[in-house]
């Protein structure tokens, strides 16, 4: 699976979901990524307030930190390489950038289809349910 990091700027908490005012699109952001974390996909979510040591350790948002500065965050990484700078990525370039199917970003739970037993109904043995 593909290594994706979102670098974002320093905000309150972990997901900057907190207080009054919250910004829909870190609504939006945390979101997807609990969503795509639950079907199995884990995409690396960095705040500057909370893990500093994870910019200064990728050399190239350090340096875009140092040149252009806090605006230019977030900044999403994709295999080692800065993809987009200044905002988030949307859900589509997130299927894009990661090669999954859109389906990741659905919540609902997978339908298994029954199959009937043996017994021709629903299972129990001899048809004699409990």
């Amino acid at each position: 699976m593909k290594k994706l990091q979102i670098f974002e700027p320093a905000m309150c908490c972990s997901t900057g979901v907190c207080g009054v005012g919250v910004d829909p699109e870190l609504i939006r952001i945390s979101t997807t990524l609990n969503t795509l974390k639950k079907n199995g996909i884990e995409i690396d979510r960095f705040n500057l307030s909370n893990a500093p040591q994870e910019f200064l350790n990728n050399k190239a948002v350090n340096t875009i930190i140092n040149e252009k500065g806090v605006d230019e965050l977030p900044v999403t990484v994709l295999e080692g390489e800065v993809v987009l700078t200044g905002r988030y990525p949307t859900n589509e370039e997130i299927v894009k950038m990661m090669d999954i199917p859109v389906s990741s970003l659905s919540s609902q739970p997978k339908i298994v289809k029954a199959t009937k037993g043996k017994s021709g109904g629903c299972g129990c043995s001899g048809g004699d349910c409990c």
